[in-house]
C-alpha cells in the first residue's frame, strides 16, 4: 500500500455552508480530491474531551455534501491516554462516516488504550497486541479495495 498522508486540517476554514458551494475554499478543494483518488482512507485520532478533535470533524464536515467518503473503504482508529481507550472518540467518528455513508471495513476498526504505553522512545508501536490488530485493519482495507475495484470493474 502507498499512503498519502494529510497534515492540512490546519488550513481548512471552519465549515460554513455559505461557503461549500461550487466554489469551495481552495483548502477544502485540495481534501476533496485527495480524497476522490483516494482507493481507501485510514482515519487515526487521539480522543480529546471525551470525542473527536474539533479540527478533524471540521474536515469531515467538508466532505458531507461532497460526498468524497460515499462507499469508499475506510478504517478507523481512535487513541487515549486513559484507560478508556478513545471509545468516545470512536464512537462519533463511526457516526459521522455513517452520515457520509462511507464503508468502514469489517477488522476495520481499532481503539488503542493509554496510547502511550504501547509506543517505545522511537515513536514505534511495541505492543505485538496492538501491532497484530493494526495489520487486521490493513489487510482489511486491502481487501475492501480490491473488492471495490472488482465490482467497479465488471468482474
Amino acid at each position: 500500500m502507498t499512503f498519502t498522508i494529510y497534515d492540512e486540517l490546519g488550513d481548512l476554514p471552519h465549515f460554513s455552508l455559505d461557503l461549500d458551494g461550487d466554489e469551495a475554499p481552495p483548502a477544502v478543494d485540495r481534501l476533496r480530491q485527495l480524497l476522490q483518488d483516494a482507493d481507501g482512507v485510514l482515519i487515526c485520532t487521539p480522543e480529546y474531551a471525551f470525542g473527536v478533535p474539533g479540527f478533524l470533524k471540521n474536515a469531515l464536515d467538508w466532505t458531507v455534501s461532497s460526498g468524497e467518503f460515499m462507499y469508499k473503504p475506510t478504517i478507523a482508529i481512535s487513541a487515549s491516554p486513559s484507560n478508556m481507550g478513545g471509545d468516545k472518540a470512536h464512537a462519533s467518528l463511526l457516526l459521522t462516516l455513517q452520515a457520509e455513508t462511507a464503508e468502514v471495513v469489517n477488522g476495520g476498526t481499532l481503539t488503542i488504550p493509554r496510547v502511550s504505553k504501547v509506543l517505545n522512545a522511537d515513536g514505534n508501536i511495541a505492543d505485538d497486541a496492538i501491532a497484530q490488530a493494526l495489520r487486521t485493519a490493513l489487510a482489511s482495507l486491502a481487501q475492501a479495495i480490491a473488492r471495490r475495484a472488482a465490482e467497479d470493474a465488471g468482474v
